[in-house]
């Protein structure tokens, strides 16, 4: 079904609000998914309400929970989530990280204890369209075989890189999980009777499949690059728990809190204005632009595409026609 963008953010708040929120806490939430939902990432925007509230029922979040400071350092902070809604955590220590980069030119909030941040890309937008570069992950439990091995043993860490657009246009934006494809990506696709572009994991029996949902069967998707892509996953474990002095994925798999229950994320906020200014920037992003797309397509290609020109193409398409809403992930969050 197709729907306005206030009746998207009016319901998921409705239903926050019921399960416990402030209105004020409810509305900040209920925007970030509408605007996931808005940007075309629907296993994370309406995709993940339903979700969120087992949650808050089963104890695993605590909608009470704010971030306490325990360092700090120079450009250099850690909190405490205290498991809380993720979204509110993560939110507010990009805000943190924009005041440190805009004192020091750089700065790094490390947020250990909280709860699944949604889509990462969220604060990665926030912090470009205020004029801030982010790098930004978090770490999860682990759902991913590593390369050459059966049982999940990795995160797939999402990762996040935003940098402010060229002067009047959309920032850009790297938003990537570190398998083929994510776990809530696979959902969408199977409730849309769907293959896979690409394969993207193992069935129960070894073979490589495009089928998403034996893939959710056998939990095996495949990392990014295979080899590489395992790596990477496991490096960005690693620096989480450092950074946060935080945990991991082996103790976040103890821990047995839902998705991302007790993950470690690490934002990373930079002030370009202090390396160059806005006209220069500007002009290097379209000259880079520019020449990504300046060369020949490949066979059989549907053109080629700069960060962010995926949820640009999507807001055209809402705006024309309404968000796109599954019609049982509506009916879902409806019946909550």
């Amino acid at each position: 079904m197709r729907l306005t963008y206030e009746e998207i953010n009016n319901e998921i708040k409705r239903v926050f609000m019921k399960y416990g929120m402030s209105e004020e806490k409810a509305e900040i939430c209920s925007k970030i998914h509408t605007d996931s939902t808005y940007d075309g990432i629907y296993s994370h925007g309406t995709g993940r309400v339903a979700r969120f509230v087992s949650y808050i029922k089963n104890g695993w979040v605590d909608i009470h929970g704010e971030p306490t400071l325990e360092k700090e350092m120079g450009a250099i902070k850690i909190y405490n989530g205290n498991m809380g809604p993720g979204i509110l955590n993560a939110m507010f220590c990009t805000e943190e990280g924009i005041k440190l980069a805009e004192e020091y030119g750089i700065g790094m909030v490390g947020l250990k204890n909280t709860t699944h941040w949604m889509r990462g890309g969220s604060y990665g937008l926030y912090a470009a369209r205020k004029g801030f570069i982010s790098i930004m992950w978090t770490n999860t439990e682990s759902v991913m075989p590593p390369w050459g091995g059966k049982d999940c043993r990795l995160g797939n860490n999402p990762f996040v890189m935003a940098v402010p657009g060229a002067l009047g246009e959309e920032p850009m934006m790297l938003d990537m999980a570190i398998s083929q494809y994510a776990y809530g990506k696979l959902a969408m696709t199977r409730l849309e009777g769907k293959k896979l572009p690409l394969p993207g994991g193992f069935d129960k029996d070894g073979n490589i499949t495009d089928d998403p949902g034996a893939i959710e069967e056998s939990r095996r998707i495949m990392p990014i690059g295979y080899w590489k892509g395992s790596s990477f996953a496991f490096m960005l474990d690693i620096l989480g728990s450092i950074l946060t002095d935080g945990q991991g994925a082996a103790d976040l798999d103890k821990a047995g809190k839902g998705s991302c229950g007790g993950a470690s994320q690490v934002m990373i906020l930079i002030d370009p204005s202090k390396t160059t200014d806005a006209e220069k920037m500007s002009a290097e992003i379209k000259k880079a632009v520019n020449h990504l797309k300046s060369g020949e397509l490949s066979e059989h290609s549907n053109g080629i595409f700069a960060p962010g020109d995926d949820f640009i193409r999507f807001h055209q398409e809402h705006n024309e026609k309404g968000i796109y809403v599954e019609d049982s992930i509506w009916n879902e969050i409806k019946a909550l």
